[in-house]
């Protein structure tokens, strides 16, 4: 997805709650929101994709602060309080007539974990509020069925998450996939690096995720989404091979939609109208699309 001109306020938002979350050294901060302007001043390109630019500027940040992870703790309670939620999931599948639609759909709940964003939420706690609400709402756009046709003739499906929190349901969805599927090798992939609440494989590893996957990879490096460039040889293989792309999230989104990877299915929440705009989608919207 290109950069769109509303991305610009919403970027500068999540920089502020991260420095706040960093430091509360007033100079610093200040220090840091004008570079930040001031970078963003110059490298603002309409024709750039937006993770790209983000993850220029987030680095920037990270390195001002010096703090490798802004977001340990927020991700480390976003873990725990996706954890309690287990049962209530499990619940909600035992009496679903299609428990893979409605771990997909639970994962897609988890996609609020964001933070410093509109649309998203404010603290891991929120979660327990809304959870009921958010999956009640469905599903606003639903490319399910097309999706299951592909999910059952699948060998090799790449699994691509998205945030701390809601890699909790990410296991669910693998395992529910596996029943559905036997035969299917399944390959999780998290962030490279921490970067805002997204998931690494310190988080998989807690989570004891090789459970419900057969593999785990990284993205290699700090990006926001995929840095295609800078993606391990074994994880660009893993696409190559791969019979299916799941892709978790809007950052993720950002990235794959710069490509020409197929078929590819998007699961996330709209939480902004850059994103609902790019997908044609309605924004605040539960999204399974996908594309062949």
């Amino acid at each position: 997805m290109k950069i769109q001109p509303e991305c610009i306020p919403c970027l500068i938002k999540r920089i502020i709650f991260e420095t706040k979350l960093s430091t509360s050294d007033k100079t610093l901060q200040t220090k840091i929101i004008k570079n930040a302007c001031e970078m963003l001043s110059k490298i603002y390109d309409p024709n750039e994709c937006s993770a790209i630019i983000a993850t220029d500027v987030h680095k920037m940040v990270y390195d001002c602060l010096n703090d490798k992870d802004p977001y340990f703790d927020l991700k480390h309670s976003s873990n725990k309080i996706a954890t309690s939620l287990i049962s209530k999931t499990n619940e909600i599948m035992k009496k679903s007539k299609d428990p893979l639609k409605a771990s997909m759909i639970c994962s897609i709940v988890g996609n609020m974990l964001d933070f410093g964003i509109e649309g998203a939420s404010t603290n891991p706690h929120m979660l327990f509020g809304i959870y009921n609400k958010i999956y009640a709402e469905g599903l606003g756009h639903d490319d399910y069925t097309q999706l299951k046709k592909l999910l059952k003739s699948a060998k090799k499906i790449s699994y691509f998450c998205d945030n701390s929190g809601e890699i909790v349901f990410d296991k669910i969805v693998c395992k529910e996939l596996k029943k559905f599927n036997q035969d299917l090798h399944i390959t999780l992939i998290v962030r490279g690096a921490p970067i805002i609440s997204d998931a690494t494989i310190e988080d998989a590893e807690e989570l004891n995720l090789r459970e419900a996957v057969d593999e785990i990879y990284t993205t290699g490096c700090f990006a926001i989404g995929v840095n295609f460039q800078k993606l391990p040889t074994k994880v660009k293989n893993v696409l190559k091979n791969s019979d299916v792309i799941i892709c978790k999230g809007m950052a993720n989104y950002e990235a794959f939609s710069e490509t020409d990877y197929r078929p590819i299915a998007y699961l996330l929440r709209t939480k902004c109208t850059a994103i609902a705009n790019s997908m044609d989608v309605e924004i605040n919207k539960n999204v399974i699309k996908l594309h062949k």
